[in-house]
């Protein structure tokens, strides 16, 4: 028989802690965003040092990308905007090198 004592799909169980789960999800969220942002950044590094030839160049990017993806972690007001920034930044190194 089927079980009617659940409650909806939107609706926690009172074993459930909520919260917690709202806040595990927020954090995953966040974490693949920032991650997205700093593969990108990497990829883009990688066409400035391949296609341009400035691999010192590719490597400040990967580098500046990675410490731009640890501050948008820890700071919630940057989130994924600081490896954005460093994107941007390689992007144009791209366009006008």
């Amino acid at each position: 028989m089927a079980d009617s004592t659940h409650s909806t799909h939107g609706a926690y169980h009172p074993d459930m802690d909520g919260a917690s789960h709202e806040a595990s999800y927020d954090g995953f969220v966040k974490f693949t965003a920032i991650g997205t942002v700093v593969v990108v950044c990497w990829v883009l590094a990688l066409a400035v040092g391949g296609l341009k030839a400035a691999w010192m160049s590719a490597i400040v990017g990967v580098v500046l990308s990675t410490i731009a993806g640890a501050v948008g972690a820890l700071a919630p007001a940057l989130n994924w905007r600081a490896p954005a920034a460093v994107a941007g930044l390689l992007l144009l190194m791209l366009i006008f090198y």
